[in-house]
């Protein structure tokens, strides 16, 4: 009867694995197909996505292989990124699929005019916003108008999670402090 395999004993030897070449290559390609076929089977048969998701999977696991806690097999931990990359690729196409349509909306707007009391609450937001440090101002709109998350304005603003939060607390009151009317019910 065969021993069950626990978490110390899967952190160690995906850590073998990773402090071995010719076991490295073994066990990427015995995983790359597995990580491969679930991708595919998850982008709707998509080969492309398929290929980037599956490489920007591996290239995080052998960047943080150590953070691998073990409660799993090695390659379910790899699906689990695998899905969240996936997940992380399509919100990205969302946010792009919306920043288009910002795009046309506004294309569409200056073709056929706004009422004027459009027109000029936009400009007073604008002017508002102008008002705001730079930091505040990008930490806003990254989280308002193009709808990211605190941790992804954290990361692109290369500050902590808390500290990005803090700043768009304090963005948010001094932006209704300059432009009340942003906020009446």
């Amino acid at each position: 009867m065969g021993s069950v395999a626990t978490a110390e004993d899967r952190r160690r030897e995906l850590a073998e694995v990773f402090n071995d070449a010719g076991a490295f290559r073994g066990w990427y390609d015995h995983a790359v197909e597995r990580v491969y076929g679930y991708i595919y089977g998850r982008s709707g048969g998509n080969i492309e996505i398929a290929e980037d998701i599956t490489q920007q999977t591996f290239m995080q696991a052998v960047r943080h292989w150590q953070d691998f806690d073990g409660r799993s097999d090695a390659v379910t931990w790899l699906c689990s990124i695998a899905r969240n990359r996936l997940t992380d690729h399509y919100r990205q196409q969302e946010r792009q699929r919306r920043r288009h349509l910002q795009l046309v909306v506004a294309e569409i707007g200056a073709e056929h005019p706004a009422p004027d009391g459009a027109v000029g609450e936009r400009d007073a937001v604008v002017a508002a916003l102008r008002q705001l440090p730079d930091v505040e101002r990008t930490a806003l709109v990254l989280r308002y108008l193009d709808d990211l998350s605190v941790r992804e304005v954290a990361s692109m603003l290369k500050r902590s999670v808390d500290a990005t939060d803090a700043l768009i607390r304090r963005a948010k009151e001094r932006f209704r402090g300059i432009y009340p009317e942003a906020f009446d019910e």
